[in-house]
């Protein structure tokens, strides 16, 4: 499973609770991008990043 690649951002697991109150495993998957991103040296490179560190300002893209 990816996980980005500036603030480590992976899966999430827990419980499915239906109104019965009975339970099922859940996995809440983070929204990554596959992004191409400006590195300091001046070149691009081609990264997973979730769309909170894209919005924050956080990485540059290319």
């Amino acid at each position: 499973m990816a996980r980005c690649a500036i603030c480590d951002k992976n899966v999430h697991f827990g419980n499915n609770v239906s109104h019965s109150h009975r339970k099922s495993r859940k996995m809440w998957k983070s929204n990554l991008k596959s992004v191409r991103v400006k590195t300091e040296n001046g070149g691009t490179k081609k990264m997973y990043v979730c769309t909170s560190c894209l919005r924050s300002g956080k990485v540059e893209r290319a």
